[in-house]
C-alpha cells in the first residue's frame, strides 16, 4: 500500500534541510572545482577559460537543483529525475538529487524509482563518459568511468533505502494513530451505551415498582367492589391503602421521568418500556402482583450471598442509626433502589477482580442531606483472570448516581485500597 502523504514540514526542519543540501552541494562543487582545475599555473588560456566556465556552470545547475525542491513533493518523480539528471554537468546538484530521491521514494511506488534511477545512471555515465573527458586537459580511464557510475548507483540504493524507511514509518504511525482514534470512539460507544443501558434498567425497575403498585391498586378496588359486607371502617382502612399506593406510584413516577427526562432523546425512549409495560401488566397478565425491585432491605441477604461466595463485608451503620428503628428502612424506595444497586456492583467487581478480600462498607447520612456510601478493598498484587466484562459497570453506576441527583467517584487510594464513594441527595420527609 502507498505511504500517505507526507506531512507539512515545519520553518526548522524545512530549514535544515536545506542547509544540509547546500552544504553537500558546495563540498561537491570544491572537489570537482580542485579536480578540474590545472595543476600548472602557466596553463594556457584556451585551457583555463573552458574549465572555467565548466566551473561556473555546475555551480548555476546546482542553484538550479535548489530552487527545484520546493515542487518535489507535488512532481516527486519528475523533481528527481530532473535533479538527478543536473548531475551528468553539475556536482553542486548533487545534495539537491539525493533529497529528490529520498522525497520520491517515501511514496514507495517502484515505477519513480526505477524512472529516477535510469536518470542517475545516465547522468553518471554521461558526466564520465562523455563531459569531463571533453574538457581541455583533463584524462579519465576505464576503471575510474566503472568507479564512478557504482558510486552513483551505490548513493541511489542508499537515497532509497532511505525514503522506503521513512515512509514505512510514516504508514506506521498514521496506521497507530487511526488505531488510536478508533479505539477513542469505540470507547465512547461504549460508555455512551452503558448510560442508555443504565437509563434503560432504570425504567424498567420503575415499571417493576408501578406494576407492583397498581396491582395493589386494582385488588384493593376489587375487594371495595366485590365485598359488601365490609364495615365503614375496613372500607375506609382498604381506601386509605389505594390512596396511598396510587400517591406513592405517582411520587415515583414523577421522579423517573424527572431523571430520564435529563436528555430528551433518551427520556422519551426511556418512558417507552414502561408505559408498554403497565399496559401489558393490566391487559395480557392479570396474574398476582410483581414483586418490587430489591432496595437497601434486601442489604442483609445479598451480603449473606456474597460470604458464601467469598467476599467478607464489613458494614458500618452507625451513620444511619436512629434509636430503634431499623436503619435500612429509613431511605425512600428510589433512593433506597439505587444505594442497593451501587453496592451490589461494588461487591461484584470486588468478587471479580479481588477475590477473597475483605470490602468495608459504609451508609451514612439523614433527611433533607445525602446518602453517602463508601465502599473499599484491597487491590491484590496481581489481579486475577475474572470472568469476561466490559468494563462499563462503574460507568453504569456514574450514570445511575448522576440520574438520581448525586455524584459518584472511585479509585485507588495512597493506601493501596480501591475505594468507591457516593453522595446521593435524600429529599426531607
Amino acid at each position: 500500500m502507498p505511504a500517505p502523504a507526507p506531512p507539512p514540514l515545519r520553518p526548522w526542519s524545512r530549514v535544515w534541510r536545506y542547509l544540509v543540501v547546500i552544504s553537500v552541494g558546495l563540498a561537491t562543487w570544491v572537489a570537482v572545482t580542485v579536480d578540474l582545475m590545472p595543476q600548472d599555473e602557466q596553463a594556457p588560456d584556451d585551457v583555463v577559460g573552458p574549465l572555467g566556465a565548466a566551473i561556473m556552470l555546475d555551480l548555476v545547475l546546482g542553484v538550479i537543483g535548489v530552487a527545484l525542491l520546493p515542487l518535489r513533493r507535488r512532481y516527486p518523480t519528475a523533481i528527481a529525475s530532473v535533479t538527478g539528471a543536473l548531475s551528468a554537468f553539475s556536482g553542486a546538484a548533487v545534495g539537491a538529487a539525493a533529497l529528490s530521491a529520498v522525497s520520491m521514494s517515501t511514496h514507495r511506488r517502484w515505477r519513480g524509482v526505477i524512472v529516477t534511477g535510469a536518470a542517475w545512471l545516465v547522468a553518471a555515465i554521461i558526466y564520465e563518459g562523455l563531459y569531463r573527458p571533453s574538457l581541455p586537459g583533463i584524462e579519465t580511464s576505464t576503471g575510474y568511468f566503472v568507479l564512478a557510475g557504482s558510486l552513483a548507483l551505490v548513493a541511489y540504493a542508499a537515497c532509497v533505502s532511505t525514503g522506503f524507511y521513512i515512509g514505512a514509518r510514516r504508514e506506521l504511525l498514521e496506521t497507530l494513530r487511526e488505531r488510536a482514534e478508533t479505539a477513542e470512539r469505540e470507547q465512547s460507544l461504549k460508555a455512551d451505551a452503558a448510560r442508555e443501558a443504565e437509563r434503560t434498567r432504570i425504567a424498567r425497575e420503575m415499571h417493576d415498582v408501578l406494576a407492583h403498585r397498581i396491582s395493589l391498586v386494582a385488588m384493593h378496588a376489587g375487594a371495595l367492589a366485590y365485598r359488601t359486607d365490609l364495615t365503614p371502617a375496613e372500607t375506609t382502612q382498604t381506601a386509605t391503602i389505594i390512596q396511598d399506593n396510587a400517591h406513592s406510584a405517582l411520587a415515583e413516577l414523577r421522579q423517573v421521568l424527572g431523571v430520564l427526562r435529563a436528555d430528551s432523546g433518551t427520556g422519551s425512549a426511556g418512558t417507552g418500556p414502561a408505559r408498554a409495560g403497565l399496559g401489558g401488566a393490566g391487559a395480557h397478565d392479570p396474574g398476582p402482583p410483581e414483586p418490587p425491585q430489591p432496595s437497601l432491605r434486601e442489604l442483609p441477604a445479598l451480603l449473606a450471598e456474597n460470604a458464601e461466595a467469598g467476599t467478607v463485608v464489613d458494614l458500618d451503620l452507625r451513620g444511619l442509626a436512629q434509636g430503634d428503628v431499623d436503619p435500612l428502612a429509613l431511605p425512600p424506595p428510589t433512593l433506597s433502589r439505587t444505594a442497593f444497586r451501587i453496592v451490589q456492583e461494588v461487591l461484584t467487581n470486588a468478587r471479580k477482580h479481588a477475590p477473597g478480600a475483605a470490602v468495608s462498607l459504609s451508609l451514612a447520612g439523614a433527611p433533607g442531606d445525602d446518602l453517602r456510601l463508601r465502599a473499599s478493598n484491597q487491590v491484590p498484587e496481581h489481579t486475577p483472570a475474572g470472568p469476561p466484562g466490559a468494563g462499563m459497570g462503574l460507568t453504569g453506576l456514574e450514570e445511575r448516581a448522576a440520574l438520581a441527583g448525586g455524584v459518584l467517584e472511585h479509585g485507588v487510594d495512597a493506601a493501596g485500597r480501591f475505594v468507591v464513594t457516593a453522595a446521593l441527595p435524600w429529599s426531607a420527609p
